[in-house]
């Protein structure tokens, strides 16, 4: 059985990672999208309201599963007992990265690897930070994160705003 993880802050969740999410769902047997709880940043929206969005918009995926983790994610992976880790790439900015960290979440772990999915072509300059930035300047984000993700991100907004 091939399990996976495909970790992110998905703060929020945009039509990118759904992509990633769908497409690598039918490549595994089972995924599980691992939203990260990083007391090292500000997000947004909280870990239980982003594992509720993405529960809600993969909620016709069978082989998805959503649940939040903090620490390492490959201690994460052992955990889930995932043999497997999704991370998409947008550009060959992300690929260095993201190689650096294939590599040493494999040195820490050699049963678990990563496959790179390169994002398609329609979302490959979307990121929750773009979402985020237009939000907050009255911007339409129809074309960037799922229709029930579009409301929560305008109320959030507008709550941060009122501050």
């Amino acid at each position: 059985m091939i399990r996976a993880i495909y970790p992110g802050s998905f703060d929020p969740v945009t039509l990118g990672h759904v992509d990633i999410i769908k497409r690598a769902s039918q490549t595994v047997d089972e995924l599980i999208v691992g939203v990260l709880n990083n007391g090292a940043k500000a997000p947004l929206f909280s870990v239980d309201e982003r594992v509720g969005m993405l529960k809600e918009v993969t909620a016709d995926f069978p082989k998805v599963r959503v649940m939040c983790f903090s620490g390492l994610l490959v201690d994460f992976a052992r955990q889930m007992q995932a043999n497997t880790i999704v991370r998409g790439l947008r550009a060959i900015s992300d690929f260095e990265y993201e190689l650096q960290m294939a590599q040493t979440n494999r040195k820490m772990n050699p049963d678990v690897d990563t496959m790179f999915l390169a994002t398609s072509l329609e979302y490959s300059y979307l990121s929750s930070t773009i979402v985020k930035e237009v939000a907050f300047f009255d911007g339409d984000i129809r074309e960037f994160v799922p229709e029930p993700v579009i409301l929560k991100v305008q109320e959030k907004v507008r709550e941060r705003k009122a501050q």
